[in-house]
């Protein structure tokens, strides 16, 4: 499903989504903003590059950050979760990760977590991408429009 469609299927179910984005420095909000329409259905987003931007921004516990680092399952999670309270979205999307060419947190370089959640269940993905940053950042965003147009399919 294309990011099109999935405005389209957002319209039909009349359901809104919001993102949460680190590693994807706002890309992901940009492909789902390019088509006509998404206004309808997209609430909003926050790009929370850094650590303290997630805390300050979503609540992300310091704890949290500092027992898995912010790149982890449960920190997506966490920033899932906040993004969606914070706008009143049906869904949510999250991704933080490694871009590269080094790591802060150990972590290799295309190591992300994609989290998506409609506040009943919610999906996190592990990815190891490679490539340089852009590359990176471009699969990352090309996998949570993936993963989330597999979700509205079910």
């Amino acid at each position: 499903m294309s990011t099109k469609k999935i405005i389209k299927r957002l319209a039909k179910l009349k359901k809104t989504v919001a993102v949460a984005e680190s590693i994807t420095a706002g890309g992901l909000a940009a492909a789902i903003t390019e088509i006509a329409g998404a206004s309808k259905v997209f609430l909003g987003g926050v790009i929370v590059y850094s650590d303290e931007a997630k805390i300050k921004q979503l609540g992300i516990s310091k704890k949290l950050i500092a027992e898995y680092t912010a790149v982890s399952e449960q920190v997506a999670l966490e920033m899932a979760n906040s993004v969606r309270k914070k706008f009143g979205s049906d869904y949510a999307i999250a991704t933080t990760g490694v871009a590269g060419p080094k790591s802060a947190y150990g972590q290799k370089p295309g190591t992300v977590w994609l989290a998506i959640t409609d506040g009943k269940s919610t999906l996190t993905i592990p990815l190891s991408l490679s490539g340089d940053r852009e590359s990176v950042r471009n699969a990352a965003i090309e996998s949570a429009i993936a993963t989330f147009s597999r979700i509205l399919s079910s």
